[in-house]
């Protein structure tokens, strides 16, 4: 297949950052979304990237994931939009669990105003942002070091969130199914976060949407074992069908619109808006 100069550029651009917008394609190349679009098929028709929801990734494994320092850079402004979301929704003097990822990182930041806190965490990541927050009590699970996150897994992490029984567990995941199966990459973190769902009176579940569609090897649980889903899109159709039916509180933190059609940036504050006005899933 003979690529033009674009589409070359574009799947060079997906395969530096491991995954795109649509918008994000259309905005870098200066071109229409029609185009983005016709380009993304063509080259996911020849085996080149592989689309989701809203966007486009190159080709992955189901039973590795992207390299952590990779992940780190990947929809980074997404991240932070649904951190806000979920800091804004967990109140003061509660008690919570923190799995490992990049968006619970995020959320871990995004925590360090709050007061009175007790989290537990099997991140080292998350337990070293927090320890900065005076008004948190950060508790660290046991267990065997990954060196290339800095997750703690193993029998003994599970033995230790055992002892507890928080208001929140806070967990992430690498891909969501259509029909609401969250699936991830190790057996062990797998194992973890089960764990941390039995543990914990709400779960809530924090995930951008390059995950929608996204396969991995091992089944983690189902959406209707969530209470909470926060996230930066609308999800497709068929998932938002599951969220409704299992009951699951869906935030979106999408970008607030502005009054500059060519600048999507946002401030802060209006991601929190966003996030807040936008719940098409809620219960009471």
């Amino acid at each position: 297949m003979i690529l033009n100069p674009r589409q070359s550029a574009l799947v060079e651009m997906v395969r530096s950052q491991g995954s795109a917008s649509i918008e994000s394609l259309a905005r870098h190349f200066d071109v229409t979304l029609q185009t983005v679009r016709r380009d993304v098929n063509l080259l996911a028709d020849a085996g080149l990237l592989s689309r989701f929801h809203g966007g486009v990734r190159i080709e992955s494994s189901t039973i590795e994931n992207i390299a952590y320092r990779k992940r780190q850079g990947l929809h980074a402004e997404a991240k932070q939009r649904i951190a806000q979301a979920v800091a804004d929704a967990v109140p003061d003097g509660c008690s919570l669990i923190l799995n490992i990822g990049t968006t619970t990182e995020a959320i871990a930041r995004a925590l360090m105003r709050h007061r009175g806190l007790r989290v537990i965490t099997n991140n080292l990541h998350v337990a070293d942002i927090l320890a900065d927050n005076p008004d948190c009590e950060v508790i660290l699970a046991g267990g065997v070091v990954r060196s290339r996150d800095r997750g703690i897994v193993g029998e003994a992490t599970i033995d230790f969130i055992r002892q507890f029984k928080v208001d929140i567990g806070l967990i992430g995941i690498s891909g969501i199914e259509t029909d609401g199966t969250l699936r991830d990459y190790d057996f062990r973190e797998v194992r973890v976060a089960r764990c941390i769902i039995e543990q914990s009176r709400e779960v809530w579940l924090a995930a951008d949407s390059s995950k929608f569609e996204r396969q991995a090897m091992v089944e983690l649980a189902h959406i209707s074992q969530i209470n909470r889903f926060f996230t930066d899109a609308q999800p497709p159709a068929p998932l938002a069908q599951a969220l409704q039916d299992a009951g699951v509180r869906c935030v979106v933190a999408e970008p607030a619109v502005t009054p500059d059609a060519d600048d999507t940036r946002l401030e802060p504050q209006a991601a929190h808006q966003s996030a807040a006005e936008f719940n098409p899933f809620s219960r009471p």
